[in-house]
């Protein structure tokens, strides 16, 4: 039996016979070609990171906590409301001055596990500390540069195409959501960094097992077909999603699908190079032998984001088993018991979460940015920054958690198209690459469509909807003369640099006349 890898598997890879065809360029090339776009993304996160100077929506909780972990070790309640300049105020407002050692003794009860907290705690240390603002903002920021650099890499692997390669890190780099959550002290972008560079980890494995099975079986297409469960990817991939779980819980969701994709992806492979029973032999077999170490390492690498929270004594609930003998899971040690209990209630919070919001949005919104989030709001005194182009209007600086509409939109639509491509081709295993995120990121939020959530939830589907649109692009270069894959192709960077140049303001709270920040406002469900 020959190996299936014929026409279809020869398009899926370049250029179709119409297609323009791009001669790779040299990895030196290619990598300068990411760093180029990936200092330009760096730029507009980190210029003026320390703007505004205030506690910014959850910064509330994380950055907080972060600075109480580093100095303590583990996260410390803070006072309801302290004295300063004589009036009682959030202590967000003395911390935000750079008075910010007012934490209580008492350990807090956090709902997240604490890695993303650590990352930000690690920017504090490197930077100064929580006195100096940009230090709460600088590991998030950083989190979004790295998403630019492996996205680039990521879409160059699935098309081996530079320049639809460039195009998905220059998205990432000038959309609002990635932005915004770059500049803000919050834990989301860390699960989508985490997730990311997992899912290239398995990319890059299936890379690896279809040159190991193809080259066997031209060599004897009757041996036995070579092992390709274990890797150092898959191994780097679960420990980066147990990482990322160790950042939210909805980490899981992205190690259940991540997994099961390639391990079909592992079994398609087999049947393509021609062995038989290749459902039997690589989707069960390997399967099942890629869960025997995947699994524990996922678990460990989720555990090891709590060591703070073991060998602290007074951490939150630490000794709640010796507390309350014979409740819990009685058979486990008191430490651990006391560890699954506080996990039993971190869980019923995050299920029964439903106090009312003003920018709550259903989670089935979140791809079309239906209801932004709102991260600060302010009016600065006097006309300072573009406010002074119109010295009679009022003076507003506003954070907008708000993504480039047209990047989402035309993202959104290209998933849905990138779907009709791929049943017309009769299957490519690369629209997987496009789904993935959406299964993993997305979905799951339909069983909790009653609890509180926010559109920012979704900087996790954003490489993702950009994939989906290079998927789109990348059948348009096959397909087409290269006069309408040009014109689509600077169609799409113009009209999203322009649109993303008029956002930026509003995405970095910049001061703006009122009227300006009115006009951003296309729809009702954006004030």
């Amino acid at each position: 039996t020959r190996p299936r890898h014929g026409r279809r598997m020869a398009g899926a890879a370049g250029g179709g016979a119409r297609g323009l065809r791009t001669p790779p360029p040299s990895a030196p090339v290619s990598w300068g070609l990411t760093l180029i776009v990936a200092l330009f993304g760096a730029l507009l996160r980190i210029v003026r990171l320390g703007e505004p100077r205030a506690v910014v929506f959850d910064e509330t909780y994380y950055v907080k906590d972060a600075w109480t972990m580093l100095t303590t070790g583990e996260p410390r309640d803070w006072p309801d409301s302290v004295v300063y300049d004589g009036a009682s105020v959030s202590p967000n407002i003395p911390f935000a001055a750079g008075d910010v050692d007012g934490w209580l003794d008492s350990a807090e009860y956090v709902v997240h596990p604490p890695m993303g907290k650590w990352l930000i705690a690690l920017g504090l240390r490197l930077c100064g500390g929580a006195q100096h603002v940009w230090a709460w903002r600088i590991a998030t920021a950083l989190a979004g540069v790295a998403a630019i650099v492996i996205l680039i890499r990521l879409a160059l692997r699935l098309w081996h195409n530079m320049p639809i390669a460039l195009v998905a890190g220059y998205l990432m780099a000038i959309d609002g959501v990635g932005i915004v959550l770059s500049r803000t002290g919050l834990l989301d972008n860390f699960i989508m960094v985490f997730a990311l560079g997992a899912f290239m980890l398995l990319v890059m494995h299936r890379d690896w097992s279809r040159r190991r099975l193809f080259a066997a079986h031209e060599a004897d297409p009757d041996a036995r077909p070579p092992q390709t469960a274990c890797s150092w990817y898959r191994v780097g991939a679960a420990v980066l999603l147990g990482l990322t779980t160790g950042v939210k819980w909805s980490g899981t969701y992205f190690f259940a699908v991540f997994c099961v994709i390639s391990v079909l992806w592992d079994a398609w492979l087999y049947h393509q190079a021609g062995y038989r029973r290749w459902f039997l032999n690589a989707g069960l077999g390997s399967g099942l032998l890629a869960a025997l170490y995947m699994v524990p390492l996922y678990a460990l690498s989720y555990l090891a984001t709590w060591i703070g929270w073991f060998i602290h004594p007074d951490s939150y609930m630490h000794d709640w088993a010796l507390s309350h003998p014979g409740r819990g899971v009685a058979w486990l040690p008191p430490t651990l018991r006391s560890f699954v209990e506080y996990h039993r209630q971190m869980w019923q919070f995050h299920t029964t979460l439903d106090a009312p919001h003003d920018y709550k949005a259903n989670p089935l919104t979140w791809p079309l940015q239906i209801r932004p989030t709102s991260f600060y709001w302010e009016k600065p005194s006097g006309h300072p920054g573009l406010c002074s182009l119109a010295p009679k209007s009022e003076c507003v600086a506003a954070v907008t958690s708000l993504g480039n509409p047209i990047i989402w939109w035309l993202g959104s639509l290209c998933t849905l198209v990138a779907i009709g491509i791929a049943i017309w081709r009769r299957g490519d295993w690369r629209i997987w690459a496009v789904l993935a995120g959406f299964l993993a990121g997305w979905l799951p939020w339909a069983q909790y469509l009653h609890r509180t959530t926010f559109t920012f939830y979704s900087i996790v589907l954003l490489p993702w909807i950009i994939l989906a649109i290079c998927y789109v692009l990348d059948w348009i270069r096959e397909t087409c003369t290269p006069a309408p894959w040009h014109a689509t192709l600077c169609c799409v960077l113009v009209v999203t640099t322009l649109v993303s140049i008029f956002f930026y303001p509003i995405w970095t709270a910049m001061p703006v006349p009122y009227e300006f920040w009115l006009s951003h406002m296309w729809l009702d469900s954006w004030i």
